[in-house]
Formats: structure tokens, C-alpha cells, sequence
């Protein structure tokens, strides 16, 4: 079984994906944690990203396809994967299914989380990271407290390109290629939505309705 979570950045894709990593002993391969991943070697090739990034552009399908392949193969599986954020247009939806091809596997289902501009554009403002365990944290929605979160206050930090103008210049780009990925998915019968506009608990419950029925 292969998921791919699909949405617009600020959706709550990473938060979900973490919970089914956990409940359904998946491997989560995420487009952004391997950009950031990149940026922090502060390789001639993260550099290059970073730029593109702060900028709000996407960072070319080119560099991501081989990031994801090169994870594939250093993890070792190929099967019970999450993608999180990948893939983004219909080029890289059409070589994520030339390498479920390669490694004998495919794509069992498309989650797509449905959610306002407005809240899209709160959420990413109010988005915290933790830099010591990696959770996150919302100061809107979903804030840090004593009870869901154990680390000092001082390690939240907010992602460099958390910024308004290039969120919108984000969703833009997003909303452009929106439409030809949804319609391949769909033709194929592997298209779910989902009200991402919902809270987190009511999202994973409908997310594990449609894995289990899948899995049945």
C-alpha cells in the first residue's frame, strides 16, 4: 500500500501524515523535509534551493524527482509509503507511477485536504516547528502546551518562508497546477477529498476510513 497526501501547503498534510506513520507502520517521505534537509548541508545544491524557496517559487521537478528517488533507494522500500507533498503537478504524478512501475509496486490511493485560502495563509503564519523533536505546533489552532509538548519553549521556531507574500505566491502556483493532477487521479479512481477545514481528530478519522476500506 502507497498513500499520497495531496493539498495545498498549510493543509495539515505533515500533521496527518505523522499520525498514520505511527498507527499503520508507514514510511513518510515528505518533498520538504528533503529540501530542508538539503538547505541544511549548505551544499551548492541547497544553496540553489534555498534561493528558490524564500523566493515562493518551486523548486524544480527535476531536483525533487531525483530527491525522492535517491530516499527510495537509501531507504530500501518501496512499499507502505506515505508522500507527503509529492507529487505537486502532473510531471511528477506520472514519474512517481514510473517508479512504483521500476519497483514493482503502485499507488493505492490519493488523499486530497480541502481548505479556505484564508485559513490556509493563518495556519502557515501561525505555524511553530520544534528544532529539538520535530513536532508541530500552531499558535492559532494548535498551540505548544505542557500537556502535547515536553521540550523548552525556546526550541519553537517559525520556517524562514513562513511569510505572507510567499505563501500566496505558494497557493498561486499551487491552484495553476491543481486541477490537471487532480483530473489524472480521478480517471483513475484513486481520488479521495476530504474537508481539511475540519479538526485534526475528524480529518485522521475520515483519512483511516478510506486507508482501512482500502486495506479490507
Amino acid at each position: 500500500m502507497n498513500i499520497v497526501l495531496f493539498g495545498p501547503p498549510g493543509a495539515g498534510k505533515g500533521t496527518q501524515a505523522d499520525n498514520l506513520v505511527k498507527d499503520f507502520n508507514l514510511i513518510k517521505i515528505s518533498s520538504g523535509d528533503l529540501l530542508r534537509e538539503e538547505i541544511k548541508k549548505k551544499s551548492p545544491l541547497g544553496d540553489k534551493i534555498k534561493l528558490t524557496v524564500d523566493s515562493g517559487s518551486l523548486v524544480s521537478d527535476e531536483i525533487i524527482n531525483n530527491l525522492i528517488e535517491i530516499t527510495l533507494i537509501n531507504k530500501n522500500c518501496f512499499d507502505r509509503i506515505i508522500f507527503d507533498g509529492f507529487p505537486r503537478n502532473l510531471s511528477q504524478a506520472k514519474t512517481l507511477d514510473g517508479f512504483m512501475t521500476k519497483y514493482k509496486q503502485k499507488i493505492s490511493c490519493v488523499i486530497s485536504l480541502k481548505v479556505n485560502e484564508n485559513v490556509i495563509v493563518k495556519r502557515i503564519l501561525g505555524r511553530q516547528v520544534c528544532s529539538k523533536c520535530g513536532l508541530i505546533f500552531n499558535e492559532f489552532f494548535n498551540p505548544s502546551t505542557k500537556e502535547n509538548h515536553k521540550c523548552d519553549l525556546n526550541f519553537l521556531l517559525k520556517r524562514p518562508d513562513d511569510n505572507e507574500k510567499t505563501i500566496k505566491n505558494r497557493l498561486a502556483i499551487y491552484q495553476k497546477e491543481t486541477l490537471s493532477i487532480f483530473n489524472y487521479y480521478k480517471s483513475q479512481n484513486l481520488l479521495f477529498e476530504i474537508d481539511g477545514m475540519k479538526n485534526i481528530a475528524e480529518i485522521y478519522k475520515k483519512i483511516c476510513q478510506i486507508i482501512n476500506s482500502i486495506e479490507a
